[in-house]
């Protein structure tokens, strides 16, 4: 169902894009959430009866931009602490989540995340995911960054 929603979401925005009879995009911040100059948090794309929420790659830092974590699976604690706190600027939550991309820089420790994931996402159906070993993040500390895509029904 929830491949569905997205791919009728992509048609639609495509459509109300090509006609400009709306603004479909919003961009959110959370303010605990720490912010990077350059980029947005998140955008989320008016689906008619749902919107779909992109959000940026989330390291784990605090608000104040601080490290929290030294292993994958306190990393992850925090990557989706930030997660929840952006999809509530719309009324979401983890449980709304229909894709995953996953960057980490030690494979071996996927089962760490899968671990923390599962307690934030909708086990009975998970989202889509795609996980890369990577080299290096933008910090030699940081182990983990997560990207996700959200499908919030509209009230």
């Amino acid at each position: 169902m929830r491949k569905i929603l997205v791919l009728v979401c992509t048609v639609t925005f495509l459509f109300s894009f090509s006609q400009k009879t709306m603004n479909p995009t919003e961009y959110k911040s959370s303010s605990k959430v720490f912010s990077i100059q350059g980029l947005s948090q998140s955008v989320s794309i008016d689906c008619g009866s749902s919107k779909m929420i992109l959000l940026s790659g989330q390291v784990p830092l605090d608000s104040e931009g601080n490290l929290v974590g030294k292993t994958v699976e306190e990393q992850t604690h925090q990557v989706f602490r930030n997660i929840e706190n952006i999809l509530k600027e719309y009324g979401g939550t983890g449980k709304d989540i229909v894709k995953l991309g996953i960057f980490i820089t030690d494979i071996s420790k996927t089962p760490d995340f899968r671990k923390v994931r599962d307690l934030h996402v909708n086990t009975q159906t998970p989202p889509v995911s795609s996980l890369v070993e990577v080299s290096r993040l933008f910090r030699d500390d940081v182990l983990i960054e997560v990207e996700a895509t959200a499908v919030i029904k509209n009230k």
